[in-house]
């Protein structure tokens, strides 16, 4: 069963708190400017709707929960997310560093991705800018099928190759070079712990 999510609007046709996605949407599907992030409990809902929404700008609704965890995630490390919009659909990815949720690298949005392709690029590019970089550092990321295709090699989306998402494909083909022409250590990609550690900080703050 999905867990109960809370849905923030400060800008929309009607502003406060929703408890789903659904009325969250009448809010701000249309409407322009609508500023809204889902959170995943009410205290927090709550305290974000008093702080107002550039408090939150560009920031993961409970991206700091982490440092309250019994069992933290490593640091340094870095944080990688995407966010699709349908499926296919307009798709981005980001990476941030985990201590400072700064933002490091942001590519998109492209036509016709899937978020799982988007997971496995942002996956990629955090790997190569640390090798680029001569850093050591785990990657984490909330997509086990990203991870998993980080691992072989190869990314399996069953996403069907058009002209208008030929540079993603352009993007996968560069990605699968790199991983077959370098080695991965057993720790150099994690599994962000959502239900722990509260959204990825590189989430993009949407449905």
């Amino acid at each position: 069963m999905p867990k109960e999510k809370y849905y923030v609007v400060w800008k929309g046709r009607k502003t406060g708190i929703f408890k789903s996605w659904a009325e969250c949407e009448k809010q701000v599907k249309g409407f322009a400017g609508a500023k809204f992030k889902a959170f995943d409990t009410l205290k927090e809902a709550e305290t974000a709707l008093r702080s107002g929404y550039e408090a939150y700008k560009g920031k993961a609704s409970s991206s700091g929960r982490w440092k309250d965890a019994s069992v933290q995630p490593i640091l340094p490390s870095i944080c990688v997310d995407a966010a699709c919009n349908g499926s296919p659909g307009k798709m981005e990815y980001r990476g941030v560093f985990l201590e400072t949720g700064d933002e490091f690298f942001r590519f998109g949005p492209f036509p016709d991705g899937t978020n799982n392709v988007g997971e496995f690029l942002a996956i990629v590019h955090a790997l190569t800018w640390l090798s680029k970089h001569k850093k050591s550092m785990p990657v984490y990321s909330d997509s086990e099928n990203a991870i998993s295709w980080v691992y072989t090699g190869e990314c399996r989306t069953q996403l069907k190759h058009t002209p208008r998402n030929a540079a993603i494909f352009t993007l996968i083909r560069a990605a699968e070079n790199w991983l077959a022409e370098n080695e991965l250590r057993d720790d150099a990609v994690l599994k962000w712990d959502t239900e722990l550690w509260g959204e990825n900080p590189a989430d993009f703050g949407r449905k």
